[in-house]
């Protein structure tokens, strides 16, 4: 019998999360005793909120949480999680058109796995979140990219979006503010892409993650909200993860049409049934509560970004724009690629990121994850002090080009 391969071409061909392994790469250096310093985990330095645990707490002495509730959530966590939408993002949506999913990564997933026949092509924009193309592919979708740069601020335009779709394109995935770059789209870009999708009878997914965190002058803004007549045609993705430092607890979700969402329902249903229901209790207390821990995180977070974005600019050969969202930096070092480092010449960002983590001893994210070589991110949701003295590291290194 002629032998087959033991592991699937669908699975074979995934790629392990890069941020995942870079992070799991630097807690194992640090538990053997080296003093690495991660840039790379793109999660909040903060506990949950303890109101958020007590809840959970009292959660885990419910004996109707003992056992099996709703595949798509519970009642009133999907009831709370319309008026939070509607006080949030202004977003007016029924408890049915939600889905409560085992974090953002399921959302994603079974969007795609929802709305995807074989062949379809997904518009993604350029530096992604390495989990867009991966889920995308596992649906049997064919992602298609559209590149950006530090010149525009890592926003793509109408012109560059219309210029990448075919007849094949069924869905937008649209990122505001965006993990690996920080980007966040004004209003009347928001608008116009919206009414470009609407025009062009596509399918929009918007990951709105990091809605509460944005900085400056800038300013969240829902593409259903901004354009009503896309909304029948738009899925939200959300979690608790990043506004309250919940990123273990695994809760997010799917807002979009009935139809749609009762679709998304039958596979989880068959796929992991219901979200574990004390993280749903902690939700609950949490999407339910006021935003005062998020004010706090966002504070300190806008401190580090200007302290990161002001640090990295001073380093000769490389530039970084000035993230308006989420937690992360995304420098160029193109300018720095091929120039002789303690006797090593990077030519990739890749090469670069391993320099970095071998000679300094800190661990940042390469840009070939996010579909940009000539990259790094950076994550700077880790503490003022610790943010210091990495990037202090990565300069003094670069400072040493030949």
């Amino acid at each position: 019998m002629t032998d087959r391969p033991r592991i699937s071409a669908r699975i074979g061909g995934i790629s392990e999360s890069a941020t995942l392994a870079v992070d799991a790469k630097a807690k194992a250096m640090r538990a053997a005793g080296r003093p690495v310093i991660g840039f790379g985990a793109g999660e909040p330095d903060f506990p949950t909120p303890e109101p958020i645990v007590a809840a959970a707490a009292q959660a885990c002495r419910e004996p109707r949480f003992h056992h099996y509730t709703p595949a798509g959530g519970l009642p009133e966590l999907k009831e709370a999680l319309a008026a939070k939408t509607l006080r949030d993002s202004g977003y007016r949506v029924e408890p049915s058109q939600i889905l409560v999913t085992n974090g953002g990564k399921q959302a994603i997933y079974e969007s795609f796995a929802t709305l995807l026949d074989p062949g379809d092509e997904v518009l993604v924009v350029a530096p992604y979140w390495t989990t867009y193309p991966e889920s995308i592919k596992l649906a049997g979708g064919v992602p298609v990219y559209v590149v950006t740069d530090e010149s525009t601020g890592y926003l793509a335009s109408v012109e560059q979006l219309e210029a990448a779709r075919t007849e094949r394109t069924k869905v937008l995935v649209f990122v505001s503010p965006s993990n690996p770059t920080g980007a966040v789209y004004p209003p009347e870009q928001v608008r116009e892409i919206g009414q470009w999708a609407v025009d062009k009878g596509l399918w929009v997914l918007t990951d709105e993650i990091y809605e509460h965190l944005v900085y400056g002058d800038a300013e969240f803004t829902s593409m259903p909200v901004e354009v009503p007549e896309i909304a029948d045609r738009t899925l939200v993705v959300n979690g608790v993860a990043k506004t309250y430092a919940m990123t273990g607890w695994r809760v997010g979700w799917i807002i979009g049409p009935q139809d749609v969402i009762k679709a998304a329902g039958n596979l989880q249903s068959h796929a992991t049934s219901n979200v574990a229901n004390v993280s749903q209790a902690a939700a609950l207390a949490a999407v339910s509560g006021d935003l005062d821990a998020v004010a706090q995180m966002r504070a300190a977070f806008d401190r580090r970004r200007q302290t990161i974005v002001r640090m990295l600019n001073e380093i000769p050969g490389v530039v970084c724009p000035e993230p308006q969202g989420a937690f992360y930096a995304y420098p160029s070092v193109k300018n720095v690629l091929g120039k002789e480092i303690r006797g090593k010449r990077p030519t990739s960002s890749t090469e670069l990121a391993e320099l970095i983590l071998e000679q300094v001893e800190v661990a940042v994210v390469p840009g070939e994850a996010f579909g940009t070589p000539g990259y790094l991110r950076l994550s700077y949701a880790l503490g003022d002090a610790d943010l210091a003295e990495g990037v202090g590291r990565i300069a003094k290194l670069l400072g040493e080009v030949a």
